[in-house]
């Protein structure tokens, strides 16, 4: 029998005085939810308002469309998106990088068509969300998508140059730069004048130092500059065109899309490809924002309950921008996109839910209904620098050197030229086209090599293995000798069937007469080794760690040596393979290192070459050989500012007994560096801390006691009955020795708290300090939970879903 029990209908009318029967002993009834928000989101609506509203007027001049249509769109963006969008944080409204696209269409086809084509880019975004494609929309090249922005941003400022300078800006980039001598000789002086004080102002603003500075730069730059040059251009009476706001009344909606049905078809496609990739993009990097932020994770938004801000769900995102874009296109409004200044401004200023986004849009309604007088004061030349100076930062240095460094610089400057010379779907075809073209040029570049050396013969082939490069690997293949020793090197993460089958051929052909062939790869597990008794032992590069130890072979001996007595020194020897000296180990890692790793991590390391080094975490870890910090924390070049010494001390300063080494390494950490965290690792089978629990008063003052004796401490700690021992999660400490590794520590994170640097740092709230206990035979690690009250060391699962 089912356990649900169906509800009886009651009266309507009976609905008030039901709720008035309240049986005695019974809770009380649960009041009526109430809608509330939290003050910060009030407060970062209007910072992102302040924002958006001379933003919002700035694109709608630079596109030709009626000021209004930039209102409607920031209000829409902000109500409808933030209401329906799958990323709570991001805001949307009239983007830049819609600019020159809305300007395109408003010149071929007017305005009211233009709204049309925007109603009609909605319907297209909600059917791909529905279709739930938006995932699809992620794997467009960066370097496309930022091309493409940085195209959008050339030409925004080449058309708003001539507002600045006086003039009307032309309906193509090179009809810009044509007229620009022309317009170069008939500056007006005012428009110069109300440009420059508004680039001043908003260039400025954000570095004023001081205190003064930290408070007046919480009102945005933006808002000051157009606000500055208003009032200057009042004051000193100044004759300039300014914004004109008509009646809301005589406002433009939608009409029927009128033109030539392929050319509307590729408005509305080029319209959806920008509004969506950059929504999108946006959204994720909203998520970025919002993982820098772990007050998110688990924020209060006054309700009473937690709130937590997760990851974007971008279906979802893409449903509401379509809905805001047929909203906007109704209205007669500009198309709307996720805007990158506005949702970074958002999560900067504390917003905590979707709250802040749609109070945003609610503001510029009450403004767009009540400031008009207000907004008629600010000259066009104001809006036009602002818009210029937005244009000019799409052309990023940062994403420059992010192309130039993965190789992807010709589809970036193909798709920047290809959006300034053709348009924004034109550009983006030719550096999709492109991308094909270096990603096919990068299959079939493969370099294929044959050395001989020590007798041995080498055939390296970097990059992929495809049937294309099979002649080529065929013919240095055949270069090597009957009954020779060879090693084929591949290089590369990819080999076909037909490369596959030519060098297995080839292996059996040439170990049938006689020779050996050992293939070596990156990935563990390409090794097929056939060596014979005079085959030497070669370690493989650091990366698969299990397997750099050179193995004893295993394959039955030479048919030379059968039944004879074992050679010293050959395979067959118990003793195989001898120690070799520490100078030939040492150069055959180097070799390996020059030879596997270095044209990985060259690049990288060039990069950090020339920026220097900004390390985000300070490690002070044990000297100990098993200790690998760059394995057990998967970092890399130039991410630890790594400390080791015997036992992870860190010595007490001002003593006679301190040590300026680690004292200085953790003063420059802290003070030069800028380190955001100061990590303690201790681990398991310390030798320092089996010789503090041995060490007996006396003797000989070596180096090594002189050391340990700012572990004494630690040992005092784990003796003091009044001190909670620190424990691991899940077992008990194994003996006295992990024991004190674990106290340890701890005893040292409360030395290095007393260091001035440290100190400091901690109470700005600059510095955050952990404490690290690696267990080696377990491979595992464990952080310290709390050094206050209960030392606990929790297990770290390794599919824990730690915050990025």
């Amino acid at each position: 029998m089912s356990a649900c029990v169906p509800t009886r209908a009651t009266d309507p009318s009976d609905s008030h005085r039901t709720r008035r029967i309240h049986r005695p002993h019974s809770p009380p009834p649960t009041p009526p939810r109430r809608f509330r928000v939290a003050g910060a989101d009030v407060s970062a609506s209007i910072a992102v308002f302040l924002i958006a509203l001379p933003l919002s007027l700035g694109i709608a001049l630079a596109t030709g469309a009626p000021l209004q249509a930039g209102l409607v769109a920031a209000a829409v963006g902000g109500i409808v998106v933030g209401r329906l969008g799958g990323s709570p944080l991001q805001v949307s409204g009239p983007a830049a990088g819609l600019t020159v696209v809305t300007a395109d269409l408003i010149h071929r086809y007017g305005w009211r068509t233009t709204c049309a084509i925007t109603v009609l880019a909605g319907v297209v975004q909600l059917g791909l969300g529905c279709l739930r494609v938006a995932r699809t929309a992620l794997a467009v090249s960066p370097a496309i998508v930022h091309g493409m922005l940085a195209g959008i941003g050339v030409t925004i400022a080449v058309a708003q140059l001539h507002i600045v300078l006086g003039g009307t800006p032309q309906s193509s980039v090179l009809a810009n730069l044509r007229g620009l001598p022309a317009q170069l000789a008939h500056v007006q002086p005012a428009a110069v004048s109300v440009s420059v004080l508004t680039l001043t102002l908003l260039f400025f603003w954000p570095r004023i130092p001081g205190r003064a500075g930290h408070l007046l730069r919480r009102i945005p730059a933006a808002l000051v500059a157009v606000a500055g040059a208003t009032a200057a251009a009042s004051l000193t009476g100044l004759t300039l065109p300014k914004v004109g706001l008509p009646s809301w009344s005589s406002h433009a909606l939608a009409g029927l899309p009128e033109g030539p049905a392929l050319g509307l078809a590729a408005a509305v496609l080029t319209t959806t490809l920008v509004c969506s990739v950059q929504s999108l993009l946006g959204a994720v990097a909203v998520d970025k924002l919002v993982a820098g932020r772990p007050d998110l994770l688990a924020a209060s938004t006054g309700t009473g309950r937690g709130a937590r801000v997760g990851r974007s769900d971008l279906d979802r995102e893409l449903l509401g921008q379509g809905a805001a874009n047929i909203v906007s296109g109704t209205l007669g409004g500009l198309p709307v996109a996720g805007v990158a200044v506005r949702s970074s401004a958002n999560v900067q200023a504390g917003a905590v839910s979707r709250n802040s986004t749609m109070l945003h849009g609610v503001l510029v309604v009450i403004a767009a209904l009540l400031m008009v007088p207000v907004l008629e004061f600010i000259p066009l030349a104001s809006l036009a620098a602002l818009v210029m100076a937005v244009g000019i930062q799409m052309v990023s240095l940062h994403h420059i050197r992010t192309v130039t460094r993965h190789r992807e610089v010709l589809v970036y400057a193909v798709t920047t030229l290809g959006v300034v010379l053709f348009g924004v779907l034109e550009g983006v075809i030719l550096g999709i086209a492109v991308a094909v073209g270096v990603a096919l040029h990068r299959l079939t570049r493969t370099r294929i090599t044959h050395y001989e050396r020590e007798g041995i013969h080498h055939v390296h082939v970097r990059g992929q293995l495809t049937f294309l490069a099979v002649p080529r690997l065929s013919r240095a293949l055949h270069l090597v000798p009957q009954g020779a020793d060879a090693v084929v090197e591949l290089d590369g993460s990819f080999m076909d069937h037909a490369a596959y089958e030519s060098l297995q051929d080839w292996q059996k052909t040439h170990t049938a007469q006689g020779g050996s062939v050992e293939l070596t790869g990156r990935r563990p597990g390409t090794r097929i080794a056939e060596p014979s008794d005079s085959a030497h032992c070669r370690c493989r590069p650091w990366t698969p760690w299990r397997n750099h130890q050179c193995e004893r072979p295993t394959s039955a001996p030479s048919a030379g040596h059968s039944g004879a007595p074992a050679e010293p020194g050959t395979a067959h020897d118990p003793s195989w393979p001898p120690r070799e000296s520490s100078g030939r180990e040492l150069a055959r890692g180097i070799s390996a290192f020059q030879r596997n790793t270095a044209p990985i991590v060259r690049g990288e390391l060039a990069r950090l070459a020339r920026e220097g080094q900004q390390p985000a975490q300070l490690f002070l870890t044990c000297a100990d050989s098993r200790l690998v910090t760059s394995m057990i924390t998967s970092s890399g070049p130039g991410d630890l500012f790594v400390v080791r010494n015997v036992g992870n001390l860190v010595p007490l300063p001002g003593e006679e007994s301190g040590d300026d080494s680690v004292a200085a390494a953790i003063e420059y950490a802290v003070d030069v560096l800028k380190v955001r965290s100061i990590t303690v690792c201790g681990h398991s089978g310390c030798g320092a801390m089996q010789a503090l629990l041995n060490s007996e008063p006396g003797g000989a003052r070596t180096p090594l006691k002189r050391w340990l004796r700012h572990g004494l401490p630690s040992l005092e700690r784990m003796a003091d009955d009044g001190r909670p021992w620190a424990k691991l999660a899940r077992r008990t400490p194994a003996d006295a020795v992990e024991q004190l590794s674990l106290t340890n520590v701890v005893q040292q994170l409360e030395h290095l708290s007393a260091h001035d640097s440290v100190a400091r740092a901690l109470r700005e709230g600059k510095l955050e300090l952990h404490g690290m206990y690696f267990h080696v035979g377990e491979a595992q690690a464990y952080l310290l939970t709390g050094a206050d009250g209960d030392e606990l060391f929790e297990h770290v699962e390794a599919a824990a879903d730690l915050p990025a």
